[in-house]
């Protein structure tokens, strides 16, 4: 089912019943040739890209629970490419090319919002910093402004820019950076897959991986075994839990991260703005409210909500940077579970076991990286070769050494990144 204007006009004159559902709610087969463990963003954009770009329709994606459920559905939305490292930064601008184009490739409105993103910095050692990270984006083919005090204060006017403790000095403007839907990104990926012939299993929990003298099989599900043989492994935030399946222990810790949202206000944040001395960061949703986060709960946790402390922190930080929130009503909050990896830098690659595949590690990172991810993945297990902006997502690099990428330069420590 194709989606137009005229076919909107069309419907609305007949009162909106010719709509069907956009996906298939199949019964699994008994075999796959790939089986996809997670229907978030990562897994449903791994599936479309397996059957668009290399024609393999003969795929699964397996979800506990509801398509787009997950984290996918718990963050703030942000997209952008205004990463430092190499290794990083030619994958997220890979990523967002793809975003450019992801509403005309999916025949579906994501709300992909170019708006721009602004990075604040309060000091002379932050512009600096900033100013090599606007050169090194410039120099990987993506955009980046470095703003002094009265271009941010032309674009953002609204901020408290004599804040005695955190004076703005300038900032770092991504004018290809912005925002998109996040549920709209899974229900788009989920209905290009299924049109092309994948299966969307909801759920299905898988309880084991099945691996017979050293290669898998295989999944058990709450819904039956399956085999298959090629296994996928896309599930941020358990990637620990459902790699222990297979054998393995991952080099990931989960911590949870809070979004908030506000109830619906006129037009004010056009933007994406970040707070440079502490970690905060905020846009307008299309239906006005305000949506904004900030750290991570700083201990382990599986949980879906975050702690009060973390929240309030947000909170001061909002009201630092920007005194006239204080007047909105937050009306929701979550948290999505992250798989936090010691240098802050994802994962994709293939494991000891032939045929096993993992994606995960993603950090803050995970729903800019989503179109980058789903094509990089798809092509390493389509292929078996590395696709070249996501080479450097190794897992060994943590038992080596070799090829570390602390964007964040904090140490290994997962919850610092």
């Amino acid at each position: 089912m194709g989606y137009s204007g005229f076919r909107v006009l069309k419907e609305g004159l007949l009162g909106h019943k010719g709509w069907k559902p956009v996906w298939r709610d199949p019964d699994p087969k008994p075999e796959y040739d790939i089986v996809i463990i997670g229907g978030g963003g990562h897994g449903l954009s791994t599936a479309y890209y397996l059957a668009k770009e290399h024609g393999l329709t003969n795929v699964a994606v397996l979800e506990k629970g509801y398509i787009g459920g997950g984290n996918v559905g718990r963050n703030t939305t942000i997209v952008r490419a205004n990463y430092f490292l190499p290794g990083n930064s030619e994958f997220y601008s890979h990523s967002l090319k793809l975003w450019e184009s992801l509403e005309q490739d999916l025949n579906y409105n994501v709300m992909h919002s170019q708006r721009g993103l602004i990075n604040l910095f309060h000091s002379d050692g932050q512009r600096d910093a900033f100013a090599r990270r606007g050169n090194a984006m410039v120099n990987q083919g993506d955009d980046a402004i470095l703003l002094d005090r009265d271009g941010v204060r032309e674009h953002l006017p609204y901020l408290d820019f004599d804040n005695v403790r955190f004076p703005i000095y300038g900032g770092l403007y991504h004018p290809r950076g912005g925002t998109a839907r996040h549920d709209a990104v899974a229900w788009g990926y989920a209905r290009g897959a299924d049109q092309r012939g994948v299966d969307l299993i909801q759920n299905c929990e898988v309880t084991g991986i099945d691996i017979q003298n050293g290669k898998v099989t295989g999944v058990q599900t709450t819904r039956g075994a399956i085999r298959a043989k090629k296994v996928g492994i896309v599930v941020a935030g358990r990637s620990g839990q459902v790699a222990e399946m297979a054998g393995m222990r991952l080099p990931i810790e989960s911590h949870i991260l809070q979004a908030f949202v506000t109830e619906g206000l006129k037009p004010i944040i056009d933007h994406v703005v970040s707070f440079g001395m502490g970690h905060f960061y905020i846009s307008q949703s299309d239906k006005g409210g305000l949506v904004f986060g900030g750290d991570l709960d700083f201990y382990s946790s599986y949980a879906s909500r975050g702690n009060l402390p973390m929240a309030e922190h947000v909170m001061d930080a909002a009201m630092t940077l920007m005194p006239a929130i204080g007047k909105a009503k937050v009306l929701r909050s979550w948290g999505g579970i992250m798989d936090m990896t010691p240098d802050g830098s994802p994962i994709i690659d293939k494991t000891g076991t032939e045929g096993l595949f993992i994606d995960c590690g993603w950090c803050y990172g995970g729903f800019k990286a989503v179109p980058g991810s789903g094509f990089s993945f798809a092509h390493l297990m389509a292929t078996g070769r590395h696709h070249e902006p996501a080479a450097k997502f190794r897992l060994d690099r943590f038992r080596t050494g070799r090829g570390l990428m602390d964007e964040e330069g904090t140490g290994s420590q997962h919850n610092l990144h």
